[in-house]
């Protein structure tokens, strides 16, 4: 079973950075893969799309992040990154990565935990 291992939250500062990692247990076939990413759960709201690689490797983002986030990857270590820019506090909350694999398999990291102080 592929694991998501996710890394790089924490607590910073509004107007701040942090970078965001997603690696793969295992080597995954890339021409397997449907979408890659990241998506956030603040409290009490729903989880929601933050950026995502599509199969053919475009990228998509949220309108609230478009121009400070941006989300990258190293295909040889199956891992992608989420840099976050000019961080706002309305950022804060439990960051996960997902991926998503040709027949309909799902897979979600533990969360990362981002806090953005005013």
């Amino acid at each position: 079973q592929v694991q998501l291992v996710e890394s790089g939250g924490g607590l910073v500062q509004a107007g701040g950075s942090l970078r965001l990692s997603c690696a793969t247990s295992e080597t995954v076939n890339i021409f397997s893969i449907n979408t890659m990413g990241w998506y956030r759960q603040a409290p009490g709201k729903e989880r929601e799309l933050v950026a995502v690689f599509s199969r053919s490797w475009s990228t998509k983002y949220a309108n609230s992040v478009m121009g400070r986030f941006t989300i990258s990857r190293d295909t040889a270590k199956n891992t992608v990154y989420l840099q976050m820019n000019s961080l706002k506090p309305e950022d804060t909350a439990v960051y996960y990565c997902n991926m998503e694999r040709t027949a309909n398999r799902v897979y979600w990291g533990q969360g990362t935990q981002v806090t953005v102080s005013s």
